[in-house]
């Protein structure tokens, strides 16, 4: 189903701010052309592309925006700057310790991106690569993939924790599925989402960071607050990645629980957006707090986007609407569009405890850009 209905002045908004945000990231690229950015540093981009932070899991999004430019504008030196992005992730594909949970988020924006659309076979062995690694971390007795490794937090015992960012790594492996016949990879795929519906997921729609179950027998342990305020609050980039996710995982499996839960999530968000259309850090983060988050907006404008593709009438025009009201007040509130400085996205925040708040995040503008390709109907679909 797709449905997606603009009014026309919804229309026009957004192909004049896909077409001011494409203008900026013309000349963003070229200064940028040879980086893996994350951040900005006195509004230039920082480069994630040299030892060991060629592992960072942001890494597969500067890529991702270049191939949803080269499908916008058919430049080939977007899609220069994308095969570049992806072939330096090599180091991380080929090291162990490097690779995580993550994967789906390094590797769909890049080689599968790449693979969908010029056929590269060097591109999709390294989706399967990334997918088969993906997959080994599947937990069978507590049906979870295991999120990040016992050395990236001083050798804390991370073997039975589970993140609701996974979520969105999913599609990974309905990908490889889908490529290779194997329904192993759908099947550990659905089995985490099951899990992840039933123990992530609260009844009012709000959603954990972080539960913990036990390696061995998979129990459920406990769960913890996250990057988020506290445990039983409600992080706001959680809320997205469990918004959009299941909707993805929807559109994969064609399972209508997926997509009820995506819904409930999804109202839960907008019934708590603030009236001006900007996200905070964490939906119960203390009154006297002010902080927001610019890439929990666009990542959930993401998933309503889809979700209003996916359902009829009321509903789909409340998701649309709300994903637009959200994205303009990043348009007009929280976006620097400096052509001399290389971010999009103005007020992003990592974690509600991170001593910093309020700062470009690559993957803010990532989605920031998607979102803006879905309503224009250009979108190269990543996931």
């Amino acid at each position: 189903m797709n449905n997606l209905k603009l009014r026309e002045d919804q229309l026009a908004w957004a192909n004049e701010t896909l077409a001011k945000t494409a203008e900026k990231l013309e000349k963003v690229s070229r200064r940028s052309a040879h980086k893996i950015p994350y951040t900005t540093v006195d509004g230039v981009h920082d480069d994630k592309s040299n030892g060991r932070d060629v592992g960072w899991w942001t890494n597969g999004f500067w890529g991702g925006m270049m191939w949803q430019l080269y499908r916008l504008t058919g430049d080939e030196s977007y899609r220069a700057i994308a095969e570049e992005n992806e072939k330096k992730l090599d180091a991380d594909l080929m090291d162990y310790e490097m690779l995580d949970h993550d994967n789906g988020f390094k590797w769909l924006p890049t080689a599968v991106a790449d693979y969908r659309t010029t056929g590269s076979a060097a591109s999709r062995n390294r989706g399967l690569l990334a997918a088969c690694n993906l997959a080994g971390r599947y937990n069978t007795a507590g049906r979870f993939i295991r999120a990040w490794n016992d050395w990236e937090d001083g050798g804390r015992d991370h073997r039975g924790w589970a993140i609701i960012d996974c979520m969105m790594n999913l599609p990974l492996l309905y990908w490889a599925a889908e490529e290779t016949g194997d329904p192993r990879f759908s099947q550990i795929a659905r089995s985490h989402a099951d899990t992840a519906q039933r123990v992530f997921v609260r009844g009012d729609g709000s959603v954990r960071h972080i539960v913990e179950f036990d390696p061995v027998t998979g129990e459920f342990v406990r769960d913890y607050g996250g990057q988020g305020f506290g445990e039983g609050s409600s992080w706001t980039r959680g809320q997205a990645w469990g918004l959009y996710g299941f909707a993805l995982s929807y559109l994969h499996t064609g399972n209508r629980a997926y997509l009820e839960t995506s819904e409930r999530i999804a109202n839960y968000f907008l019934a708590n957006v603030p009236a001006s259309g900007l996200v905070p850090v964490d939906f119960r983060q203390p009154e006297d707090v002010s902080w927001e988050d610019s890439t929990a907006a666009a990542i959930a404008a993401c998933g309503l986007i889809e979700l209003a593709k996916q359902t009829e009438g009321r509903q789909s025009s409340l998701y649309l609407d709300g994903a637009i009201r959200m994205l303009r007040a990043l348009a007009e509130h929280s976006f620097d569009w400096n052509g001399e400085t290389d971010c999009l996205l103005t007020k992003c925040t990592a974690a509600y405890h991170d001593a910093a708040h309020e700062f470009s995040i690559i993957y803010g503008d990532y989605y920031f850009l998607e979102a803006m390709m879905k309503l224009t109907g250009k979108e190269l679909f990543i996931w």
